[in-house]
């Protein structure tokens, strides 16, 4: 081993997969680089399987090592200047034909902080482009605008994960850390130990039965009624005297306006919409209260399962007034918070890979806004572009009439991913030129007119903001392939060729970040006071850290609320059913999720033998009542179909599910792709699609 090398594992970095960002040290080996777990608040010396396996994919053999471009209907080897002339061939064809705007960008929320950044830049500044967005658009966007109307910042948690430790009531609706980070759930284990967990989901998963294993409560609501279930819970709050009227009246506005609506709500009615019993909504309020009147931990927190509806940000708005209501967020030992999913999910969506913001969480539309960043970039505001699009309006937009004929796409699988995925697969294969910088050959890569190596987590430096606004140091940690670039250098690569001022793009990831703490300063999400080299020794160091808090600002609200006049706001809306409710033909309900072995779009746990293992088939848990009535046994094959396509898995029964409801891990490629049955009707504040609910049916194959 180097000297380099032998100083680089002497210092931890951070798993590549979510927000936890559980610590560790990576070391080069000649049978391949290894994990060991490090100490880290986060996971406080625990990693997941997951974790464990990572760097097995650093040299794994299907690793993308030299640039690919698409001849003859295949794609063959050739060199960087070759496979970035392509590329830019490409974007000069988009432009002339379409603007600006004939090219199209998707990013990531694993891209560092620079990298995100960077990003956006080099999208509005060297190809002229609104059209950038992201797929923490599918992961965040619901509890983000929901977080920014009511407290007027987004931080998924804003106190750190190990105030959580000591809680004594926890209300988790949506959220299965037990699959999805393993390492979090010790930091409920006081509270499942105290029977004051309380799980808010519709199938009985490994969260929901270690609370009911510690005398908690598993809220087993119909899928899509969330809202009900928490307006519910809101009039039984008030109703019971449960509420506290002195901190609704000193550091909130709009409790009258949210009682309107949560009023009709009767447990009675609650019951019947949500199939959540009167019984376990009284004790789920007893709960809460309890922990917060013996000043002992109470916390209400959302996940995916709430935020990843047509109505996500209303769904989160009223888990906020219910918080709101008890006098939680603010108070020591209390809060509200949202578990943010992927690696660099907070971080990723604060930069400017959002179509709608800028560096530091800032509106792209707000006129100083967009004359501050334009004045850290050397530009005039005006060659700044407008708001695009969200995520799946740009994928939809590809290829079609007045669309991009070009897009660049970086740390993504939409193939896999994305709602409706075969109409997005279709869309992406209408366009012109299609880039993907990646390190396998994901379902999307494999579409592509250019694969573009880049390297992997362990080989690259920067920064990420975990899920409690911490920011952190990766670092290298082994050398990447000899034919991978990194994404900067990419980016300044195309601005050369492109005759965009290459200079604005610099390829070191430290200055980047010296930019982008610039670029950041004043904002939502301000950087300015944070440096590597505070990182670098160790600081603990959450955003806002600048002229007004130096020190970081680990605990958020303790003396007001980032609104205006310092209130935070109850924004509650009326219920309204799922986009596509179930009928004759489609009579169940169709809803998607995580498992333990696998992340996001499975490009890479799917790759791991462990993991593969582990699950290595697309798979649907039904009632044994409802596969029997298709004429399925356990272990069949199955087809689920939906109006939009049929996703193919094999039976697994479960008697603790729903009878009207069926579930599919949305890992998995080609016929298993659970989310070709998915919906994208849109929030309308959020533009989340609704992947949550969808009508189906069942058949054997």
């Amino acid at each position: 081993m180097s000297e380099a090398a032998g100083r680089q594992v002497a210092e931890h970095t951070h798993c590549p997969y979510c927000a936890l960002q559980c610590a560790m040290i990576v070391t080069p080996a000649d049978g391949g680089p290894y994990v060991e777990p490090v100490w880290f608040p986060t996971n406080r010396g625990g990693l997941c399987r997951k974790g464990w396996t990572s760097a097995l994919l650093l040299d794994h053999p299907e690793r993308i090592t030299t640039p690919l471009i698409r001849a003859g209907g295949e794609l063959v080897p050739c060199d960087w200047d070759t496979a970035l002339d392509r590329v830019v061939d490409g974007i000069r064809r988009a432009q002339e034909s379409g603007g600006p705007d004939g090219v199209a960008v998707f990013g990531g929320g694993g891209l560092t902080n620079e990298k995100a950044y960077q990003l956006g830049k080099f999208t509005r500044l060297a190809l002229g482009s609104r059209l950038i967005d992201y797929n923490g658009r599918w992961c965040m966007s619901s509890a983000a605008a929901a977080s920014n109307r009511s407290f007027g910042v987004d931080r998924g948690l804003p106190f750190p994960v190990s105030d959580l430790t000591s809680a004594r009531s926890v209300l988790l609706i949506g959220a299965n850390p037990a699959d999805t980070m393993p390492p979090f759930l010790q930091h409920l284990d006081t509270v499942a130990n105290a029977g004051g967990l309380v799980v808010a989901d519709p199938r009985l998963t490994a969260t929901a039965r270690r609370a009911i294993d510690g005398g908690g409560v598993h809220l087993r609501l119909r899928p899509g009624t969330d809202a009900a279930l928490l307006l519910g819970l809101l009039h039984l709050v008030v109703v019971v005297g449960k509420y506290d009227p002195d901190y609704i009246a000193a550091r909130t506005t709009g409790f009258d306006e949210a009682w309107g609506q949560a009023a009709a709500w009767l447990p009675e009615r609650t019951e019947r919409v949500t199939g959540v019993s009167v019984a376990q909504l009284e004790r789920t309020v007893e709960l809460l209260a309890a922990a917060r009147d013996a000043d002992a931990g109470a916390y209400v927190l959302t996940a995916r399962g709430a935020e990843q509806h047509a109505d996500g940000t209303d769904v989160v708005g009223a888990a906020i007034a219910l918080a709101l209501a008890l006098g939680l967020p603010g108070r020591a030992r209390a809060g509200y918070g949202t578990i943010t999913g992927q690696g660099n999910g907070q971080g990723g969506r604060e930069h400017g890979q959002k179509a709608d913001q800028l560096p530091g969480y800032r509106s792209i539309t707000d006129p100083d806004a967009r004359a501050h960043v334009a004045g850290v970039w050397g530009v005039d505001p005006a060659e700044i572009p407008g708001a695009g699009v969200s995520a799946f309006e740009l994928l939809d937009s590809l290829g079609s009439a007045g669309g991009p004929t070009a897009m660049l796409l970086h740390a993504s699988n939409p193939v896999v991913s994305a709602p409706d995925a075969d109409r997005v697969c279709e869309r992406l294969s209408a366009l012109d030129t299609l880039v993907v910088a990646d390190f396998l050959l994901s379902e999307t890569a494999a579409l592509a007119d250019v694969v573009l190596p880049v390297p992997q987590w362990a080989e690259e430096e920067g920064t990420l903001t975990n899920l409690e606004g911490r920011v952190i140091r990766r670092r290298r940690s082994v050398t990447p392939p000899e034919g991978a670039r990194d994404e900067l250098w990419i980016w300044h690569e195309l601005a050369r060729r492109l005759d965009r001022g290459p200079e604005r793009f610099p390829v070191d990831p430290r200055e980047v970040f010296d930019e982008l703490a610039r670029a950041s300063t004043g904002g939502k999400a301000d950087y300015s006071a944070i440096t590597w080299d505070r990182l670098d020794a160790g600081e603990a160091v959450h955003w806002p850290c600048g002229a007004d808090s130096p020190d970081g600002t680990p605990r958020l609200f303790t003396e007001r609320f980032a609104t205006e006049d310092g209130r935070a706001r109850f924004c509650v809306g009326p219920v309204r059913p799922p986009a596509e409710m179930p009928d004759a033909e489609f009579p169940l309900l169709g809803t998607t999720g995580r498992v333990l072995s696998h992340y996001q779009s499975g490009a890479q746990t799917r790759r791991i033998a462990e993991l593969d293992a582990a699950e290595p088939v697309a798979w649907v848990q039904v009632h044994p009542v409802v596969a029997a009535g298709a004429g399925l046994a356990d272990g069949d094959t199955a087809r689920v179909v939906s109006r939009r396509g049929a996703v193919q898995a094999q039976v697994r029964f479960d008697e603790d599910m729903r009878t009207d409801t069926v579930f599919l891990p949305f890992h998995f490629a080609g016929a298993g792709r659970a989310n070709i049955m998915t919906l994208p009707e849109l929030d309308p504040v959020s533009r989340m699609p609704e992947f949550k609910v969808c009508a189906v049916r069942i058949e054997a194959l």
